[in-house]
């Protein structure tokens, strides 16, 4: 039995943002000296040559990241790289600082090993996270930076919210993400027409003089219509990736009783859907746009799906929050079992392995 599993249940008596917020401080205390970050690396880090990508003009020492959403302000990323985790994406930011929804807005769903949130974009503003990263300086993993705009900002207001971030935000970015699939902000406005996405992208390669790589991240519940159309645009303007997916507002095959909560659902009820989405997007763009799997990663065994299935990368966060500090170890370690027992030699290697 591990630590983690005798602190759960304590935790899981808090209410869910409560007990995150614990978390993070806890975390945030974990790191504030190099004999605990070192503790931390010594405990939980795992090197292994074969779990190493590169990617996006870096290297990625394992393809196991932390998604955006877990340290939206940048408060916990050398904790996160010392817990054995490949990179970190931290946010989503937004201009200025944001209350987001009410709370509560965030959910577990134990039963379904899933959780909901609306937590609509909360978060301090680009400038305090600015401000941390040049006092805290960057962690030594490579750091992705997710973008959004205001919740009450209109369509012509939201290109310049995304611009401010990116402005602020960049120099200190391995990669860049812009946020259009989040279903729990207020739908002003059509996020993802290709109107909308154009004027985007254009703005952004505009002001992206250092050529840090951008992406956009996608939704699980569009038509594949809808998502090749977009892939479309990402290929016109010479995006470097996509992240796939989202949270999903579907609640199909959920047991437990908080399953009607509004807000995007994450976990492990969404492992298939996300890793169908990967592999269509493989198979049309024919593995020749990175992608960044999320969605329900909770296992050595889910995350060498995702990249079997073309992702050189995955994400997780509800996973971190079950099963605690050793998820990125205790993953990584089954994947380098994985790639030996089916003979590859690295990550890379395997990735698409299924489209072949």
């Amino acid at each position: 039995m591990t630590l983690y599993s005798r602190v759960r249940p304590l935790a899981f008596k808090l209410p869910a943002e409560t007990a995150h917020d614990l978390g993070k401080r806890t975390l945030q205390a974990a790191q504030s000296t190099w004999p605990t970050r070192t503790a931390l690396s010594y405990a939980y880090g795992y090197d292994d040559p074969a779990l190493e990508v590169d990617l996006f003009d870096t290297t990625f020492p394992n393809p196991v990241g932390v998604a955006a959403g877990f340290d939206k302000n940048a408060a916990v990323t050398h904790a996160l790289a010392a817990l054995g985790f490949g990179f970190v994406e931290i946010g989503t930011v937004t201009p200025y600082p944001q209350a987001g929804n009410d709370r509560p807005r965030l959910f577990r769903l134990r039963e379904d090993e899933a959780m909901i949130n609306r937590m609509g974009f909360n978060g301090q503003g680009m400038e305090r996270v600015k401000a941390r990263l040049e006092a805290d300086g960057t962690p030594d993993i490579p750091l992705g930076v997710n973008v959004g705009k205001m919740n009450s900002s209109s369509e012509r207001e939201a290109i310049e919210d995304y611009r401010r971030v990116f402005d602020r935000l960049s120099p200190f970015a391995d990669y860049v993400v812009v946020n259009v699939s989040c279903p729990n902000t207020p739908d002003e406005f059509d996020e993802g027409s290709p109107e909308h996405l154009r004027t985007i992208f254009e703005t952004l390669e505009a002001e992206n003089d250092r050529n840090v790589p951008l992406l956009v991240k996608i939704g699980p519940d569009e038509p594949e219509e809808s998502v090749f159309d977009l892939v479309d645009i990402v290929q016109e303007f010479d995006l470097d990736g996509i992240v796939a997916t989202n949270t999903s507002t579907s609640r199909e095959g959920l047991t437990s009783p908080r399953r009607e909560e509004w807000g995007g659902l994450s976990g492990q009820p969404l492992a298939d859907r996300s890793t169908a989405v990967i592999r269509s997007l493989a198979d049309y763009t024919d593995g020749d746009l990175p992608i960044i799997g999320v969605g329900g990663v909770d296992s050595a065994e889910s995350a060498y799906e995702k990249i079997r299935a073309g992702a050189s990368l995955v994400q997780l966060y509800t996973a971190f929050v079950y099963q605690g500090p050793s998820t990125a170890t205790r993953i990584n370690r089954g994947l380098a079992a994985l790639l030996e027992r089916d003979g590859f030699s690295s990550v890379e290697d395997a990735v698409g392995a299924d489209l072949e």
